[in-house]
């Protein structure tokens, strides 16, 4: 049995495990700079900046998905953006995935949210197919561009 439930700041250790799963899995697992305690006190926090759900398979944790909202100018409602969504290998094939998005997708639309959207790495053909035959369709024409780091600390003392 499937059960999806918001994530609370006992589950940070858990969520930074599948955090470092996905970014090994990624080709990144350098990358991950976060530690569980960040996540506990962001968690804690009385407006966090990100919302985490669990979900578990007859009561064990079988995966995850964190987002938050962002906002279009466009349509003047937010919307409501995936960061990850992870499944554990032993897991997949049960249909959590695809329960995960629905599940955040039925908040979106409670929310009023404009869309739910999220990025993919163009290498990952499984996860792309996944998403087109659910209806999910790429930006193609968007090119995300990303300033961190010492190129973020330039751009800020620039000019």
């Amino acid at each position: 049995m499937l059960t999806i439930r918001p994530a609370t700041p006992d589950d940070a250790a858990l969520i930074h495990r599948f955090v470092s799963e996905l970014a090994l899995y990624e080709r990144e697992p350098q990358s991950v700079t976060a530690t569980p305690d960040d996540y506990r006190r962001q968690m804690a926090e009385a407006r966090p900046p990100f919302e985490c759900f669990i979900a578990e398979w007859d009561g064990e944790a079988a995966g995850f998905a964190l987002c938050f909202h962002n906002y279009s100018t466009w349509k003047g409602k937010k919307g409501l953006y995936l960061e990850d969504l992870y499944v554990t290998p032993i897991m997949r094939g049960k249909g959590i995935g695809e329960a995960m998005l629905r599940h955040l997708a039925k908040i979106a639309l409670e929310r009023d949210c404009a869309r739910f959207e999220w990025a993919v790495l163009d290498w990952n053909t499984p996860a792309i197919g996944f998403y087109e035959k659910l209806g999910a369709k790429p930006m193609s024409e968007w090119t995300v561009f990303r300033v961190d780091g010492d190129a973020l600390k330039a751009l800020a003392s620039s000019g």
